[in-house]
């Protein structure tokens, strides 16, 4: 079903406030899913929040807001109180911009949080302020190290962020087959997994999505991408998480930011990040490939632009539906 872009902002609103966040941390909260609909990134977006509520019945709602806890003029870390990742990010990601306009470089991390959400969401508030970033976040060890079929680090994403003169790139990965919350997807609404990317607890891969979250997930890109799984979960460590984040808690959060005046004007740095990506572009594509060279961010600004043309976004009715149960009940 569709639903107009301010209605679903303000259904994650109502459904977080139902939850005792403050109107501040609501409103937080629903830009960036908000933002992954409009990208067209549906599994972290509604969906999510419904997975959110379910984790905070068992839990209880948090009870502090995010703290700083340790600072420098370029550094700091917050604890997160077990605040959302979605307001510890953004919190982070703000005090890092701060800091680095002050000394061109900043480097802040945050523990005791879970869901940070898209981390390319930061990277472009950084982008914004002429600054580059570079961004990662562990979690529950939900996925195995190459030829293994145990979880020992998470889904664990890493993101580079650079502004340019129009679109920034930038560049936000997962370390793991298939992402924890595509995976949480495809089991509300009944739907298999891909092949090759999760096993069950004996072992053996599989295509149900409750024997994977009772499993782990593949990793990304065989070795490296483990290996890469592997920097973000100690990243993650350095931030304050410990080795093995409990289920949907604790995660570790970095976020590192500079200026890039610090090493050239920062018009120049724009120009010239823009001539790269046209140079990029220009590249011939290969034989049968139509318009598909692009660089990293620029499908999800499109789609992001596309949807706030027709300001409306596509929900599936069984997610709308229980959202409303949320609300009423």
């Amino acid at each position: 079903m569709e639903l107009l872009l301010e209605n679903a902002h303000a259904i994650v609103v109502q459904v977080m406030r139902k939850f005792e966040q403050n109107t501040e941390y609501a409103n937080i909260i629903a830009d960036h899913i908000i933002d992954c609909e409009l990208r067209g990134l549906s599994y972290g977006g509604l969906a999510r929040i419904l997975s959110i509520t379910e984790r905070l019945q068992r839990t209880g709602n948090p009870t502090k807001l995010v703290e700083v806890v340790l600072e420098t003029p370029t550094s700091a870390r917050l604890r997160g109180h077990d605040n959302l990742g979605y307001v510890v990010g953004y919190k982070a990601t703000e005090l890092a911009i701060s800091k680095a306009k002050e000394t061109g470089i900043a480097i802040v991390g945050a523990n005791e949080t879970w869901y940070t959400g898209m981390l390319s969401y930061f990277a472009e508030m950084a982008a914004a302020e002429g600054m580059i970033s570079i961004i990662a976040s562990n979690c529950t060890a939900w996925v195995a190290p190459h030829n293994a079929v145990d979880g020992r680090f998470g889904t664990n994403p890493i993101c580079f962020g650079f502004p340019s003169q129009d679109v920034p790139i930038i560049w936000d990965i997962g370390t793991s087959s298939i992402m924890h919350a595509e995976v949480m997807l495809a089991e509300r609404l009944g739907q298999e997994l891909d092949e090759g990317v999760a096993f069950d607890e004996t072992g053996l891969p599989t295509r149900d999505p409750k024997s994977a979250l009772a499993g782990a997930f593949a990793p990304w890109g065989g070795h490296k991408g483990a290996g890469l799984g592997m920097v973000v979960q100690m990243l993650g460590i350095l931030a304050g998480s410990p080795i093995q984040p409990p289920d949907l808690a604790d995660f570790g959060f970095l976020i590192i930011v500079t200026k890039s005046d610090s090493m050239m004007p920062e018009q120049k740095f724009r120009e010239m990040i823009s001539g790269y990506a046209d140079f990029v572009r220009s590249a011939r594509p290969m034989e049968g490939v139509v318009n598909n060279i692009r660089m990293p961010f620029q499908r999800s600004y499109n789609e992001r632009e596309l949807a706030k043309q027709k300001n409306t976004i596509e929900v599936a009715d069984t997610v709308y539906q229980k959202l409303k149960k949320v609300i009423e009940n």
